[in-house]
């Protein structure tokens, strides 16, 4: 009886080795993938979505700062004709 536990006991440690030999390997495998995404996509000159918000914004206050301008033009053309 002793030496069948201790085969069960041998057996489950090698797949408790196991499991966490595959689960190094999947990690392993995940930030190698994430690696090579990341360097492709910078090969790509896209941008960050941090970069995107900024110009965004930017364009956003542009957009504003034309239309005021474009009613003070007005409001000064509308008193000049007077």
């Amino acid at each position: 009886m002793q030496t069948r536990n201790k085969i069960l006991d041998d057996v489950s440690q090698l797949m408790t080795n196991a499991m966490g030999v595959a689960q190094g390997a999947r990690e392993e495998a995940e930030n190698a993938m994430k690696s090579m995404m990341d360097r492709w996509l910078a090969d790509r000159d896209f941008v960050t979505r941090e970069e995107f918000d900024a110009v965004r914004a930017m364009a956003q206050k542009a957009r504003e700062e034309n239309a005021a301008l474009e009613a003070r033009i007005a409001a000064l053309e509308a008193k000049s004709a007077d």
